[in-house]
């Protein structure tokens, strides 16, 4: 088989990253004290993350779900403004997404490379990469994964086709992203009867009209079939409930397909490009452990207020070369019972609320978010206890955090 080469190709060891612990979250106050956090969100550059994840982890991920830079050379900025008019983006408040910018392919290739060979030392025997790109990076990146994993374990190339509106005019619109599977042996989970789906009517219709359909080979139609290897599903637009402002966000029913073939119940599962949290939220909802990075604290606070929807309490960490923006405005407070009431809350995206604060470990029992379309950020947040020697978090909207003192 070919193999792909460039100047600087090359596989280094990367130094671990120290990780701190920011605070255990209990969505909602579920699980509040005792419950032990199984899955991560973390922030961090995921080469030296996922490095610093090895001794812990090597061998054991059963899937991993890769949404890299599709090495589109653009800037993505993230929508940060609430009740705006979507038809005006003239007028939509924004702050800075991510980028994805390289000066050539050899570069975009020296970042990509070593992520994906970690990731590989990260999966399960019977573990599964689904590598999700676009036209600009999907030809090198099939080459480099048939080097790591052979290509007699390729799995499939899957098409996510979805409509929208396009600038192009001198070619066909470019309406399909690649999503590139590999698995880590010939022995690999795959679920099919978790993924299958209705049969068209027209193809119920014509079974049921002639005996000659199918040349004489009658499916169960009532059971379903395992989808074909390209899917439909619509891009999450901005008048779409999930939609959260963070660019590129891809929609829960694509993740969930592939969530749901490829790991069990209990499984872990990991996201190291996590961005907007749908699929760490996806394996919180349907009973899955995880792991989840984000280089920004854009996505990895996006994601920690997804997570809220679900009731698994996880843990949040740092990478102590990555800062947390931070802010030293006051939060004037009040406490009755078990409730805590914030006074101002006007350019406060986000708080929540440690009734037995030990100076060390914040432990998040109560978290208020504002609403993704419209509509006020919570003055109250009720506490699974009542708040002693409580402390409290709370992030802006342009993405600062501050602390109660």
């Amino acid at each position: 088989m070919p193999t792909l080469t460039w100047p600087t190709k090359s596989l280094p060891d990367p130094q671990p990253a120290a990780l701190a612990d920011e605070a255990v979250v209990y969505p909602q106050g579920r699980g509040y004290p005792d419950a032990a956090p199984e899955s991560r969100l973390i922030l961090g550059d995921n080469l030296p993350v996922m490095a610093a994840l090895l001794p812990e982890y090597e061998g054991r991920l059963d899937l991993i779900y890769a949404d890299p830079p599709f090495f589109t050379n653009k800037k993505y900025p993230a929508r940060i403004g609430r009740g705006e008019d979507s038809r005006r983006p003239s007028e939509w408040e924004l702050a800075e997404g991510y980028a994805d910018h390289w000066p050539d392919m050899d570069a975009y290739l020296d970042f990509l490379y070593p992520r994906l060979a970690l990731m590989r030392r990260l999966l399960a025997p019977r573990g599964t990469l689904y590598l999700h790109l676009d036209w600009h990076a999907d030809a090198p990146a099939r080459l480099l994964l048939d080097e790591l994993f052979g290509p007699e374990h390729f799995l499939n190339e899957i098409i996510w086709t979805y409509h929208g509106p396009s600038p192009v005019r001198r070619a066909f619109n470019r309406k399909h992203d690649t999503i590139l599977a590999c698995t880590k042996s010939d022995e690999y989970i795959f679920n099919t009867d978790a993924v299958r789906e209705p049969y068209n009517p027209s193809t119920v219709k014509t079974f049921a009209s002639s005996k000659k359909a199918g040349f004489g080979k009658v499916p169960d139609l009532a059971r379903g079939k395992v989808p074909e290897d390209w899917w439909y599903f619509p891009v999450v637009a901005r008048l779409h409930n999930e939609r959260t402002g963070y660019p590129t966000q891809k929609p829960e029913s694509l993740l969930e397909r592939i969530l749901l073939a490829s790991s069990d119940p209990g499984s872990l599962v990991a996201d190291f490009f996590c961005g907007s949290g749908t699929f760490p939220l996806a394996a919180a909802r349907h009973g899955r452990r995880f792991l989840a990075c984000d280089a920004t604290w854009r996505a990895v606070h996006t994601t920690r207020v997804r997570l809220l929807e679900q009731s698994q309490p996880f843990a949040l960490q740092r990478d102590t070369n990555s800062a947390i923006p931070r802010s030293s405005a006051p939060l004037p407070l009040l406490t009755s019972h078990q409730t805590v009431i914030l006074k101002d809350r006007a350019a406060l995206d986000y708080w929540e609320a440690d009734p037995a604060w030990d100076g060390k470990l914040f432990r998040s029992a109560g978290q208020a978010r504002r609403p993704n379309r419209s509509g006020e950020l919570p003055a109250e947040i009720k506490l699974p206890v009542a708040p002693g020697n409580f402390r409290v978090r709370a992030v802006t909207v342009s993405g600062e955090q501050i602390e109660s003192g």
